[in-house]
């Protein structure tokens, strides 16, 4: 009878074991191996299909770090301080003139009752000097202003001391040692508009003081998000660069002086990367925007499995910009529409070097890291498999003595 059972459970045994040899890469994995991916990759760089596969060597991540390396705010936009004394249209002018005594346009009414009977002006008389506040005068469009008894004056474009001039020049003969004051009231050409994830957004202006963009950011309430999650923009006539907000704080050279019509609008960045495979943990990484290297990612999910990871396997699946890949390797290389080239780098940390190029090779928003299953460990989930079976048939072969 025992015979007859063992005969019974032996076929469902081996029938088991045929399906698990004839599918043992169908065990469950979280993704290609190594072996899938890099093909029959060797060298510095290969293609794999249209898609390029690229070995990580100190070479490549140096590369990699000056393309990533942009240029300061300073470098493409200058730091001038902005002319901002310079009248223009729209700007509001309070204008005052004194005219000494006796004063024979401005002022004659405040005289009357300081006249001699003889009608001389006295003494007390000559030693008042009357001024004349103007109503608030509204630079036109083509840049004029209009002034009792002198008429039409030339304000854009001009100081304020020169338009004085002017106005003195043109009053001498007709008041009684003119003397003029201009000022502004109101800056409606020398602002800058600061809009976005501020506080309140507002126009700035601008003071003989230069303002700085980190003072029209405070002006306007400071961001709202995380300053490491802030991008800040500078539009500024047909130039538009942009730069991390921890950059701009940590480095003067950033904090640039802005210029009259600047735009400057806070975003809202989160860069991430997103983490797969043999790692401590599967998920979506945000960082800072001002960079993160290969080593502090494997870091942040908690570096590799040990138990499962294939240190010859850890790949950064990247949309690279041509720029920055071989030219040798560009030609037949697959282009997505937004002209990037699918690249996957391939780090092994077998090789104690490759440590020193994960410190600087740079993680970017949106990389995928991916690291490989070792080959053994589908071998060891067959084991475990066909371990598991033979004491279900041993256990079932005894159920039926």
């Amino acid at each position: 009878m025992s015979a007859v059972r063992l005969r019974l459970a032996s076929p469902l045994f081996a029938l088991a074991c045929s399906g698990l040899l004839s599918g043992c890469y169908s065990l469950g994995s979280s993704g290609p191996h190594a072996g899938d991916i890099t093909g029959r990759a060797h060298g510095t760089g290969t293609t794999s299909g249209d898609i390029r596969v690229i070995n990580l060597t100190d070479d490549l991540t140096r590369r990699l770090i000056a393309s990533s390396s942009e240029p300061s705010l300073s470098q493409v936009l200058g730091d001038a301080p902005s002319v901002t004394n310079l009248i223009g249209s729209g700007d509001a002018l309070d204008i005052s003139i004194w005219e000494a005594p006796p004063a024979v346009l401005f002022g004659t009414a405040g005289q009357a009752g300081l006249a001699a009977a003889d009608g001389r002006v006295t003494a007390q008389a000559r030693s008042i000097a009357q001024a004349t506040a103007l109503p608030e005068q509204i630079v036109s469009e083509d840049g004029y202003i209009q002034v009792p008894f002198v008429g039409t004056v030339i304000a854009a474009g001009r100081t304020t001391g020169q338009i004085q001039a002017e106005i003195v020049a043109k009053l001498r003969g007709k008041a009684h040692d003119p003397q003029v004051l201009v000022r502004r009231t109101r800056n409606s050409t020398r602002d800058v508009t600061v809009v976005g994830e501020v506080q309140q957004s507002a126009r700035i202006p601008l003071t003989a003081r230069g303002e700085r963009l980190l003072d029209a950011l405070a002006a306007a309430g400071g961001v709202k998000q995380p300053i490491n999650k802030t991008m800040i923009q500078i539009t500024r006539a047909d130039k538009v660069v942009s730069v991390p907000l921890s950059a701009v704080i940590s480095n003067p050279a950033q904090n640039i002086h802005l210029q009259p019509d600047d735009v400057v609008t806070a975003l809202f960045q989160p860069y991430s990367f997103t983490a797969l495979g043999a790692v401590g943990r599967n998920s979506e990484v945000d960082f800072e925007g001002t960079g993160l290297t290969l080593a502090q990612a494997l870091g942040r999910v908690g570096g590799l499995r040990d138990d499962r990871a294939d240190i010859k396997g850890v790949f950064i699946f990247r949309l690279e910009n041509p720029a920055d890949v071989d030219p040798s390797l560009i030609n037949g290389a697959r282009f997505t529409s937004d002209g990037k080239i699918p690249v996957i780098y391939r780090a092994n940390l077998k090789d104690p070097a490759t440590f020193f190029a994960a410190q600087g090779f740079p993680i970017r928003n949106r990389d995928v890291m991916y690291v490989s299953t070792a080959p053994l460990v589908d071998l060891m989930k067959f084991v475990n498999i066909v371990s598991s079976l033979a004491f279900t048939t041993t256990a079932v072969s005894n159920g039926l003595k």
